[in-house]
């Protein structure tokens, strides 16, 4: 099977890039399982209800999250609503919503996918590593295919969750940075591995962030309001290739399509 991941989706920007380049990748990569990271979706911070229902409606099987999936108020309640999207399963038990969930593909594959935070340089909350394993053992009844976003700051946090899951799992994939790594490849064990899928959003940004006010943020020191950026768009994500019968990885792809390139061949 393919399985499309889709690097967080930054605001208005990031929406659109999805919308108009996903069918293509779909076809392209004869994709049988899409997910994407949700998080920055509405305005840069933050999912509603609204737009978690209309990316699920593009043909997006799973939402994954991270830390800003708590930013919008009534995304909470949407959470404990629908089984297709996430928040990292490492938040302590009385958390609302779920962190993993199992969908199938389009020829009836059942999946498992799993969100987690890292820990360094962001909330303390439980450990990934622990409430990850415990996870891919529980689910293992259900699916053999597992697939992991750990939504994390370091990269040494995601290396080592990756080698920790090497084996375990089909695939372990960074995001929250909103910068592609250049390190995919297949781990021991079978597993498929990028630190970062990186950022679907707008191009001419910090992050997706309007360049002037995250620049203002580093001069002044001072806080800043932060708004996603406008003009042309970029999609980031992986294409990984993941057999039906055993789970194991056989491939790993980085996708970076941009709007108004005239050649996306080798890039798509």
């Amino acid at each position: 099977m393919k399985i499309l991941f889709i690097g967080d989706i930054v605001g208005k920007v990031g929406r659109r890039v999805v919308t108009s380049f996903l069918p293509e990748l779909r076809e392209k990569h004869a994709v049988d399982l899409t997910i994407a990271n949700c998080e920055n979706a509405a305005g840069g911070i933050g999912v509603t209800p609204k737009i978690a229902r209309q990316l699920l409606d593009l043909g997006i099987d799973v939402l994954t999250s991270g830390n800003h999936i708590w930013d919008k108020r009534d995304a909470v309640d949407f959470l404990d609503e629908c089984d297709r999207i996430l928040r990292p399963a490492n938040y302590p038990p009385g958390a609302v919503g779920r962190g993993a969930t199992v969908v199938e593909t389009r020829t009836g594959v059942p999946v498992a996918v799993i969100n987690l935070q890292g820990r360094v340089f962001m909330q303390e909350i439980d450990c990934p590593f622990r409430v990850g394993t415990d996870l891919v053992d529980s689910l293992r009844t259900r699916s053999v295919v597992q697939f992991v976003d750990i939504h994390a700051e370091a990269t040494s946090e995601k290396i080592a969750l990756g080698q920790h899951l090497a084996g375990r799992v089909s695939a372990v994939v960074g995001t929250h940075t909103h910068v592609q790594t250049a390190d995919e490849r297949i781990l021991e064990g079978h597993t498929a591995y990028i630190t970062d899928a990186g950022m679907t959003g707008p191009i001419d940004s910090v992050i997706g962030i309007r360049t002037e006010l995250s620049i203002a943020r580093f001069v002044t020191q001072l806080p800043q309001r932060f708004e996603a950026a406008s003009g042309r768009g970029m999609l980031n994500g992986v294409v990984i290739d993941v057999s039906d019968e055993t789970g194991a990885a056989r491939g790993i792809e980085r996708i970076v399509v941009c709007e108004g390139d005239e050649q996306r061949g080798d890039q798509a």
